[in-house]
């Protein structure tokens, strides 16, 4: 199944510029993509319509609050049964401690990107909610060392 857009040069310029500075004025955005800004507001609204842009998040510096470790848990769930892995998905974001959750293929079932204080915070999150659970078979543990963000997404190249 292909939900892609169909999208032109401006609207792959707006993407990318929107993706660098999301407060970006219209005005600025249009000057920049060559657009008049009420074109530019209009295909703003349009990609925001078609799901294309899917909201607007501000990045916190998690050390600055208190969360300088983070760590990547990879969590195999026992048994594999929707009615287990649906209340279990909902626990884990729900923590406050949990940044992304991701179902995979493979031997773990998910990855789960978290953030905590320190070591023992960490310990504490893997024993008391995850572990404990009668539905999680294993959970291993990586320290994120340094971690970098890419470029903005776009479409691959046509060809």
């Amino acid at each position: 199944m292909n939900d892609s857009v169909a999208l032109d040069p401006v609207d792959l310029d707006i993407l990318r510029l929107l993706q660098n500075d999301a407060r970006t004025t219209y005005r600025d955005l249009a000057a920049e993509v060559g657009v008049a800004a009420s074109t530019c507001l209009d295909r703003v609204a349009r990609l925001r319509r078609a799901g294309v842009i899917l909201g607007h998040q501000l990045r916190l510096d998690p050390a600055k609050l208190g969360r300088g470790l983070q760590a990547l848990l990879m969590v195999q769930v026992r048994p594999h049964r929707r009615e287990l892995v649906g209340p279990f998905v909902e626990r884990i974001r729900a923590l406050s401690e949990s940044r992304a959750v991701f179902h995979l293929t493979g031997p773990d079932d998910y990855l789960v990107h978290v953030a905590v204080s320190d070591t023992a915070d960490l310990q504490r999150l893997v024993l008391d909610e995850f572990t404990s659970r009668r539905e999680v078979a294993r959970v291993e543990t990586r320290l994120i060392f340094q971690q970098w963000d890419c470029g903005p997404l776009l479409p691959p190249p046509a060809g």
